[in-house]
């Protein structure tokens, strides 16, 4: 504790999870365990079927490895700290080590917001403009893209990391949450947080925003071109390669701005738990499973190099 005046700043926190009754926290350690598991084991099994499958070596494939890799760390961000509050018995949480998950959160949140945007833009060009793709998405382009996604996720960041932090929070301690989030900081502070809000609905709007603003304008022209082929078949393939996107991006989207358009008043505890589940832990389980149950290219990779390593020596 650090005093300032009359009033005692708090240094550190208490995450208080999902539940303090023992018996739950053993089954939700053993649910999220399987969880982030199954995560990092889909994930990285579709980022090694992509680098060893030539055929998946595709501006499509490269973002798709991408947003692999981005749930990897994104699951990391939460899930080890949940599976570490279910079995110990001390919860707290530095000050500095609180803003540093909510730094990461918000670089992980922010650069999956860009990536899905730019691979928007990838469906557009291999759909309007298919006898152009592999040239208009070149190599170049496409790491340029990620790059991108990655500095804006992190300036992002930055933004909000200081425009949280440069409050003073006093009071109680206790965060009714599994993660250091902005709707039970904002609750916390002991100094005037409307500026703070303002800069936080501006910066999260003009993103969501502008990412929203790619993404309709690259379906707008997806559909055009659609609607423009004359074979059913056709029509089919081309959404086909659209929906496991459109899901993603759905569950995402959908997720964090149920969360953060609505203003802190509004926010219950165990709604923003439930709702974050979805953004934190389901949406880099799914992913993997989105981009490969229904894609025959990642099938026949998979059964290839299954082959490959059942193959008799």
């Amino acid at each position: 504790m650090e005093t300032d005046g009359n009033r005692t700043l708090l240094t550190s926190f208490v995450l208080v999870g999902f539940t303090t009754d023992p018996l739950l926290q053993i089954i939700l350690f053993v649910l999220f365990l399987v969880s982030y598991t199954l995560t990092l084991t889909g994930n990285l099994g579709l980022m090694t079927l992509i680098y060893l499958d030539s055929r998946l070596h595709t501006p499509m494939y490269f973002f798709v490895g991408s947003l692999s890799f981005l749930d990897i760390w994104y699951s990391s961000v939460y899930t080890p700290r949940i599976l570490s509050d279910c079995v110990s018995k001390s919860k707290a949480i530095s000050l500095a080590g609180c803003a540093a998950q909510f730094f990461f959160s918000a670089a992980v949140g922010h650069s999956e917001c860009f990536l899905l945007a730019a691979m928007a833009y990838d469906r557009y060009v291999a759909i309007c403009n298919p006898l152009l793709y592999t040239t208009a998405m070149s190599r170049k382009l496409c790491i340029q893209l990620v790059i991108g996604s990655y500095m804006a996720g992190f300036a992002n960041a930055i933004l909000h990391t200081g425009n949280t932090f440069r409050l003073h929070f006093c009071g109680n301690n206790i965060i009714n949450h599994y993660f250091c989030d902005v709707p039970p900081l904002l609750k916390m502070a002991c100094s005037d947080t409307r500026v703070s809000e303002l800069i936080l609905a501006a910066a999260v709007g003009c993103n969501v925003l502008a990412t929203t603003i790619l993404i309709l304008g690259s379906y707008a022209g997806i559909l055009a071109a659609i609607i423009r082929i004359r074979s059913a078949a056709g029509r089919r393939k081309a959404f086909s390669t659209c929906s496991a996107h459109l899901i993603s991006v759905s569950l995402f989207y959908g997720s964090i701005l149920f969360m953060y358009s609505r203003p802190s008043s509004q926010h219950t505890p165990n709604w923003d738990k439930a709702n974050a589940l979805f953004y934190t832990v389901v949406n880099p389980l799914v992913n993997p499973l989105i981009y490969s149950l229904r894609n025959k290219d990642v099938k026949a990779a998979f059964k290839k190099v299954l082959g490959t390593f059942m193959a008799p020596k």
